[in-house]
């Protein structure tokens, strides 16, 4: 099956089958491809400016006929809209995923005296498996007997790697460039996704399939733990997936990506189920909706929570670079762990890293918006206390380690998430007609 439906959650790919048949077999199944997936071309540069007879979407008060209002089991209540104007874009980021068509490297290596244990190269997987990829890292340590041990990165890979280490007894070290936010990973979306370009169909050995469950399953756990804490760290959304008839019939095209295995079918029941949306139950003016739910990570403070419990456990973190293995020999440690991600590329000269280039911005908090959005292939939203999330794939992305942000289509992905709007409004307008 060809992954490249623009889905970004778990959720949704583990219950598509069961909704599919919703409109036949053309409709769209969601997959849990990561985020940012598109399965055409992303609109020209050419694309024409929001028409300036349409006022910017402020939010409308619940009393007015226009007021888009979604069921619930507590009846019909507001469904706030997305204030999508440029000017409220408060940060524009781009990152590489570390895509290896067989998986993350989880392994361990002689280097002169010091046993290197590799934890890198989990796609767009990073922070949905991080847990599960760490208790695996931290079982090789424990092979090598070694009482102190380093861990160079200090991204979602190495802290979790370093907590799981001091729970195992270890006493850690982080050496590290950089620290949160300024660390690759803090540019992730931040949902749930751990089958989000994590290998290959080819590369899905059954040894590296169960090894990816194990992963899965032990990090879902953990990430069940975390709820209900102060800042809100994890938290679980609902999600709407829209799909236009005319996107749901048209042919896919090909893409220079490769074809990614459905690896979610072994995790059955561990997320809630999608539900395809009966009509008059929801705003949205599109032929099939699907509701989901998703773990949400809001990375800045989960974040700082991984790094407070490091170091309130008698973890270190020193500032240093390393631009060649022969600088990990000069460490006092002699287990070390690898959690460089896609630096691994350069530091190891590991060509299997392939860069897959993945721009976000993040508009203006809005508290009021506690739901996911999804629509055709133009755009994914997500909801995080520090702001609205937005994300669109643009052709050429797999491959491109460039990191310089593309303004131009940023503004054209807010412009997409406005005229959903006034198709929204111009749709309940109608129903109170």
């Amino acid at each position: 099956m060809r992954r490249r439906e623009f889905l970004t959650n778990a959720g949704a790919g583990l219950a598509a089958a069961s909704a599919g048949a919703a409109l036949g077999a053309n409709a769209v199944a969601g997959t849990s491809t990561g985020a940012g997936h598109l399965s055409r071309p992303a609109p020209e540069a050419s694309a024409p400016s929001l028409p300036p007879s349409r006022p910017a979407i402020e939010g409308l008060p619940s009393c007015s006929p226009q007021q888009p209002t979604i069921l619930t089991s507590r009846g019909r209540i507001p469904f706030p809209l997305i204030r999508a104007t440029p000017d409220r874009i408060i940060s524009l980021t781009v990152c590489t995923r570390p895509f290896r068509a067989t998986g993350a490297r989880i392994e361990s290596e002689r280097l002169g005296r010091k046993t290197i244990v590799h934890n890198y190269g989990h796609g767009g997987s990073g922070w949905s498996l991080s847990w599960g990829s760490a208790t695996l890292a931290v079982r090789e340590v424990m092979k090598t007997r070694e009482r102190e041990i380093a861990v160079i990165g200090c991204g979602v890979i190495g802290l979790t790697s370093a907590i799981m280490a001091q729970r195992a007894g270890l006493k850690v070290r982080i050496y590290a460039k950089d620290q949160p936010p300024d660390v690759r990973s803090v540019l992730a979306t931040g949902n749930w996704s751990p089958n989000s370009r994590y290998c290959s169909e080819e590369g899905a050995i059954p040894e590296l399939v169960q090894r990816w469950e194990e992963m899965a399953r032990i990090s879902f756990r953990m990430y069940q733990s975390l709820l209900g804490l102060p800042g809100d760290p994890i938290e679980w959304r609902d999600g709407y997936r829209l799909l236009d008839e005319a996107f749901i019939n048209q042919p896919r095209h090909p893409t220079d990506e490769p074809h990614y295995p459905n690896l979610e079918e072994r995790l059955p029941n561990l997320v809630p189920q999608i539900e395809t949306m009966l009509p008059g139950t929801h705003p949205f003016p599109t032929a099939l909706v699907r509701r989901y739910s998703v773990l949400v990570f809001n990375l800045s403070s989960y974040s700082r929570l991984l790094i407070s419990d490091f170091l309130a456990a008698g973890g270190v973190i020193e500032t240093r670079e390393f631009e060649k293995p022969g600088d990990i020999s000069r460490l006092r440690e002699r287990t070390v762990v690898n959690c460089t991600g896609y630096g691994a590329r350069a530091l190891f000269g590991d060509e299997s890293i392939i860069p897959v280039r993945g721009q976000l911005m993040r508009l203006v908090p809005q508290p009021e918006v506690t739901y996911g959005l999804q629509y055709n292939d133009r755009f994914y939203m997500l909801p995080r206390r520090d702001g609205i999330l937005l994300q669109s794939q643009a052709p050429g992305d797999f491959g491109n380690a460039s990191t310089t942000p593309d303004r131009e289509a940023a503004e054209r992905t807010v412009q997409s998430v406005a005229e959903l709007n006034h198709r929204i409004l111009d749709a309940a307008a109608a129903t109170c007609a």
